[in-house]
Formats: structure tokens, C-alpha cells, sequence
């Protein structure tokens, strides 16, 4: 387990932006993933029911990338973070018709 703690910046999506004080990108710490997510729901406590579920988990349809790549692919919530990396939360987007 990783004892760095890195400050990285989380990219808001415009839909969840009105949680964060319409900011685009938030700079929080954390040694990993999951750390950075915690640290970002503590200091917007309205955007947690956006991002995880009852049981404290990450919803389904919500994709975390660190830089390009899905952490789905990686190790997780357990996935560490270097000093100034680059989170985006990317909601899934289902249904309808062209």
C-alpha cells in the first residue's frame, strides 16, 4: 500500500458541477483513488449520493480514468496516484433514440 499522499485534480462532468460549486476540476489528496473520492465527497458531502451507493461503493454507472485509462482495469479504487495526475469522472450515458 502506497503512504504518498499526492495531490491531483478530479475533472467534475457539467452535470454534476451544480455539487461543486459549478467548478470544473477540484484539487484533492490521496495516496489512491479511492482516498482522492473520499476527500472530494468530505469536502462536497452533496455529491456522494451521485457517486456511491448505499453500501459506500462506487455506483455502476459512474467510470473513474486516470488520465485515459479506466481504473475498472487497473486496480480499482486501490489504484495509487503520483503527484499531479489527472482524474475524470465520466457518468455512463444510456437510452433514447437518434
Amino acid at each position: 500500500m502506497s503512504t504518498t499522499t499526492a495531490t491531483v485534480t478530479i475533472r467534475i462532468p457539467t452535470p454534476l458541477r451544480g455539487f461543486t460549486n459549478n467548478q470544473e476540476t477540484v484539487e484533492v489528496s490521496g495516496a489512491t483513488v479511492g482516498e482522492a473520492l473520499q476527500h472530494l465527497v468530505e469536502q462536497f458531502p452533496r455529491l456522494k449520493p451521485h457517486l456511491f451507493n448505499e453500501e459506500g461503493r462506487l455506483r455502476s454507472f459512474v467510470n473513474i480514468y486516470l488520465g485515459d485509462e479506466d481504473i475498472r482495469y487497473l486496480q480499482r479504487e486501490a489504484t495509487p496516484l503520483k503527484p499531479g495526475a489527472e482524474l475524470s469522472i465520466v457518468p455512463s450515458v444510456a437510452g433514447g433514440r437518434l
